[in-house]
């Protein structure tokens, strides 16, 4: 029994490790770019000093550059970038970026200090100048999903001259009303199913704003467990994707744990998190902007969206609703999000 305790658990570790290699190759075989004129290529960029992380793809290098900005803070999408790009790297040069203290960009070198929103805005205003030389183009199309998009409508507002247009995905307006909505929604959605638990937990940690990781975490997961995050792609399927990624290995993923935590926590603590209110500090932007937003998004509520939306001074803006997605519409409703990166593709170019 003493070594059957020892030896099942390391056999079990080899089987999933075996198992999660052979998964890997699989993806790795079935995305990758063949084309003698695509790039497809993960390289460390020093940005405000601190080393990190992206991942560019396409199968022509000579198409429109987009950069992603996840969410979170802390919260990268590379690890799902192979899995779900294959239609948008015919179309665009696509750059993941594992912005400061999340996934692979992750160190406990990291001041605290850095963790605020201007550095991110400078983060990507740094990197925009570097994909812009290296590509050769005046300007590239920006996309922000959740936390990124308030990064991203941000820097789009300070520095017009270099995009496109931007693209707001889950588009994060205000974290104290949009909190309130998605507090709202969970709390009438426990009353509505009878679910003490929910009830008890939502009472405890009581209405936004919040300081500490653990009310935003149990927000966040009741909102998720009512269907206000995902509809057709869970929360368990970002993990399963993120294990299987080629992109990533065990010290990522640990990475990843260790970067979402040290994000979270350190944005509450110095009140970064709470501090931008877009409808004060970019009521108007010098470039189209596009929402595309999910139906029953309560994690960036569609109501606050739409209201920023109306009030959002832009030479050109759309907001378009995805109705079978919540928070993810990007992988939800794969192919209409596809579709509508072309449609603003041929309305800008």
């Amino acid at each position: 029994m003493v070594i059957a305790f020892f030896v099942v658990p390391v056999i079990v570790g080899i089987l999933v490790f075996a198992y999660r290699t052979y998964k890997q190759k699989i993806i790795r075989d079935d995305t990758k770019i063949t084309q003698p004129i695509g790039i497809e290529s993960l390289e460390e960029v020093t940005l405000g000093g601190v080393h990190q992380w992206i991942l560019i793809r396409a199968e022509d290098q000579s198409k429109p550059v987009l950069l992603w900005l996840h969410g979170g803070p802390g919260s990268p999408t590379m690890p799902l970038a192979s899995q779900h790009d294959m239609e948008l790297v015919k179309h665009f040069v696509v750059v993941h970026w594992d912005q400061r203290g999340a996934g692979k960009s992750y160190s406990p070198k990291i001041p605290t200090s850095t963790m605020v929103v201007d550095q991110f805005v400078s983060d990507t205003y740094e990197l925009t100048q570097v994909l812009a030389e290296r590509f050769d183009v005046p300007k590239i199309y920006l996309i922000g999903h959740s936390w990124g998009s308030q990064v991203g409508m941000l820097t789009v507002a300070r520095h017009p001259d270099l995009y496109y247009a931007f693209i707001a995905l889950g588009q994060f307006v205000y974290s104290t009303e949009g909190d309130a909505v998605g507090y709202q929604f969970a709390l009438d959605q426990a009353v509505s199913e009878e679910n003490q638990k929910a009830l008890e937990e939502l009472k405890a940690i009581g209405p936004p704003p919040w300081t500490t990781v653990k009310q935003r975490s149990t927000n966040a997961r009741w909102i998720d467990a009512f269907g206000g995050t995902g509809r057709q792609f869970a929360t368990e399927d970002y993990f399963r994707e993120m294990i299987n990624s080629p992109e990533y290995t065990l010290q990522d993923m640990f990475g990843y744990i260790r970067g979402m935590w040290f994000s979270g926590k350190t944005m509450l603590a110095n009140g970064e998190y709470n501090r931008v209110n877009l409808f004060e500090q970019a009521p108007k932007v010098d470039v189209p902007v596009h929402f595309l937003q999910g139906r029953y998004d309560y994690s960036t509520p569609g109501e606050v969206v739409e209201r920023y939306y109306e009030t959002l001074d832009a030479p050109q803006k759309s907001l378009v609703w995805f109705e079978q997605s919540a928070h993810f519409p990007q992988w939800e409703e794969s192919q209409k999000f596809a579709d509508e990166l072309l449609k603003i593709l041929s309305e800008t170019n």
